[in-house]
This record gives structure tokens, sequence and C-alpha cells, in this order.
């Protein structure tokens, strides 16, 4: 009996050592966290776009902004009011340093309350850039996971002449499919509050294609917003540019530290004018 008791406790051990370990992210720990907390240059300024605590957005100034669109990144963290643009700071400085003006979104987020989410997304981006000096006058909309679900949203829905196009970095751009997955612990159904089959005007999937170009990066190896999500997307949109990254995860697509960051560069760099 002690000889079975024992076997069974080298295997417990054995198991718990070979289960990644699950953060609060969702992440594996085979994924590198630390641009989560990597400290950047403060934004050159905060600007607000309504009066609610995070109805606010930073910007950085590019030393070539005039000749070049301006970036709107929009952060994820799978729509949950404990994750902000904070995790995008040196995302938002190292495009700064590359040239372009950087105008880095954030938004509320409240269960069950997606359109309040949505709403603040529209207002931001129909008010904000005409009060940010440096850029060309068009737009380039950046998001990240939940992120790009709402970029991907935003420009099949909302019409801005000076939308030039859309890079979506491990985008959630199959509501369904990704409820189905429990991405995020569930995080589809606590975002909408609801089935997303009860939905189709929030999922990308289920919207008309983007009137511009859409380009979406997708690391291989992320297991928090599978490869499979952006396949999904691609194969009923096929006008999507879609890259696809070996050995590379969730958040190396916002490191600018990762060897994925130069494809990142180049996704932007490409869009074909508007």
């Amino acid at each position: 009996m002690k000889t079975k008791q024992a076997f069974l406790f080298v295997l417990l051990v054995f198991l718990i050592a070979a289960t990644p370990y699950i953060d609060v992210f969702g992440a594996s720990m085979d994924e590198d966290l630390s641009i989560l907390s990597l400290k950047a240059t403060p934004p050159d300024l905060t600007v607000a776009y309504g009066s609610e605590p995070d109805q606010v957005a930073d910007i950085r100034y590019g030393r070539h902004g005039d000749a070049l669109p301006l970036l709107v990144l929009i952060h994820g963290g799978f729509w949950k009011p404990e994750y902000d643009r904070a995790h995008l700071d040196a995302m938002s400085a190292a495009l700064a340093a590359a040239g372009w003006t950087v105008l880095t979104l954030e938004y509320r987020r409240i269960s069950g309350k997606p359109d309040v989410t949505l709403q603040d997304v529209a207002n931001a981006l129909q008010t904000l850039p005409n009060k940010v000096e440096h850029h060309n006058g068009k737009i380039v909309l950046i998001g990240h996971s939940a992120g790009g679900q709402l970029v991907l949203w935003a420009a099949a829905k909302c019409t801005w002449p000076a939308l030039q196009g859309v890079v979506a970095l491990a985008p959630v751009a199959d509501l369904r499919f990704a409820d189905k997955l429990r991405l995020g612990g569930g995080a589809v159904r606590s975002f909408l509050g609801a089935d997303p089959q009860e939905r189709p005007d929030v999922d990308p999937m289920q919207l008309p294609a983007p009137a511009v170009a859409v380009t979406i990066v997708q690391g291989n190896d992320d297991e928090e917003v599978p490869a499979s999500v952006a396949t999904a997307y691609h194969a009923i949109f096929p006008n999507t540019r879609l890259l696809n990254l070996p050995d590379t995860g969730h958040y190396a697509l916002i490191d600018p530290r990762s060897s994925a960051w130069q494809t990142v560069l180049d996704a932007i760099r490409k869009l074909p004018p508007s």
C-alpha cells in the first residue's frame, strides 16, 4: 500500500511539474510576459474624449510623424477591467521612436456591457485624431488580442475617410469560435453578457468585410488566442493578409525586443495607401 501511495505521489509531482503554469493573463510559462510590466518613456500628452476616467488616450509624437499616418493603438486583455493600456507603453514608445505619432486608447471595460466599450472606441476614433498634431491626416488602427477584435469591428462598422488600414495582432477575430474554445476563461461571454450568437453586430466574423486593407499578424505558438482563430477569419475574408510567424507566442507581437517586432513594423509600413 505504501509503495502504491509513493508511486501516486511521484506521479502527481511529475504531472504538476509538466503542466504549464497559467498566469492571470492565461498565458503559459512558455510565454515571455516581461513586456506586460516593461517601463517606457512617458507619453508626451494624455487627452480625454469623455468625462469617465477610462475615456482617455496617450499621445507620443514621432520625429517623422508629419509625413506618416497616425497610429491608433488599442490594447487587449480580454476586455477585462483589470488590464489597461499600460502594458502597451513599451510598444507605443517603440512605434514613436520608429517615426510615427501614436495614439494609445483607453476605453471602459464593464463585463456584460459591450456597447459601452464599442461606443468609447467609436467616439474616440471620431473625435481624437483631429486633435492630434504631427501626422499626415491618415489613420492606421492597430489592435492586439481583444484590441484586435475592436479594430476589426471598427473597420467594419464605422466609416472614416481618413482610415488607411488595420493591423490586427493575434486578434480575437471570431467570437463564436473563441467562445467555443473558452479563451480567457470564458471571456467572450463575460464581455458580451450573452451567447455570441445573440450579438452578431459585435463579432468581426459576422460583419461585412472592412473596406480598407487588413493585415493580421499571428504567432503559430500562441496558446492564448490560437492561430486557428485568425485562420478562420481569413477563410471568410480571403482578402485579408495573414502573416503566420513560427515559434512566436501571444505577447511577442507587442514586444519591441522580440524577433517578431520587425514583422509588425513591416506590416504597418506595407499597408497600401487608401
